[in-house]
């Protein structure tokens, strides 16, 4: 299984650093084998004294290698901290800051020319969901349009858009109907996202084609996020 933390606008570098030192230890301690990757927010990245358990990523980058893009940073900056993980098309880069499929694409493009571990997210509004789930597939199927989904790095992560901080998450059988579907054109693994906690992780990580979860507000807090990948790691041995 992949657990991923998205600290979206969360966390210091010192908060950071304390998260990352407490999950390391529990990674440790009780042997996870799941992959586990932490997205902090840029002012938070450095060299962390912590064991390979732990893959850190970006949540956002630029396509370029440095230039005059006000506000973003690109590979020279991620190259000094030798990060080569990054989240591609989340919901609140598509939504909130009116990112074209178009310029996402040409992301997925450089960073995958530069080797990195993608994780592409996909997702539909609720007006889509409403419309049945023809509607849905379609709609993320328009945002897999020009994606190299044979790429051996890429991840795809299914978000619906309605579910994102909410509170609510999708129904069991609904997400099982997504995850059906796009195995039959997808070997990557797939992650499910939506306002997932521990209450209802196990329930979504018992989904046949869930290969893991992305996972928002309940991973800020890392005895939250640990107990997350333990529902993951009790699940394993059942099997």
């Amino acid at each position: 299984m992949i657990i991923a933390a998205n600290f979206k606008t969360n966390h210091t570098r010192l908060s950071t650093i304390e998260y990352l030192e407490k999950l390391d230890n529990f990674l440790i301690k009780y042997s996870i084998k799941d992959e586990v990757f932490v997205f902090p927010p840029f002012t938070a990245l450095d060299i962390y004294n912590i064991s390979d358990k732990i893959n850190i990523g970006v949540q956002n980058a630029y396509p370029a290698y440095k230039g005059s893009f006000t506000g973003e940073i690109g590979l020279l900056q991620l190259e000094e901290f030798k990060i080569k993980n990054i989240i591609i098309g989340h919901s609140e880069r598509r939504h909130i800051f009116k990112e074209s499929n178009e310029f996402i694409v040409e992301k997925f493009k450089f960073f995958k020319d530069h080797d990195f571990r993608i994780i592409y997210c996909v997702g539909e509004p609720k007006s889509q969901r409403e419309k049945g789930f023809s509607a849905v597939m379609e709609y993320i199927y328009s945002q897999l349009e020009n994606i190299d989904l044979n790429y051996d790095k890429l991840i795809v992560a299914y978000e619906p858009v309605w579910a994102i901080g909410t509170g609510l998450s999708a129904k069991k059988e609904d997400i099982k109907e997504v995850m059906d579907a796009l195995r039959e054109d997808i070997k990557a693994p797939l992650l499910y996202g939506g306002s997932v906690k521990p209450d209802n992780a196990k329930d979504i990580l018992s989904v046949k084609n869930c290969d893991g979860l992305l996972i928002g507000t309940a991973s800020w807090d890392v005895d939250s996020f640990c107990e997350i990948i333990n529902i993951s790691k009790m699940l394993a041995e059942e099997k």
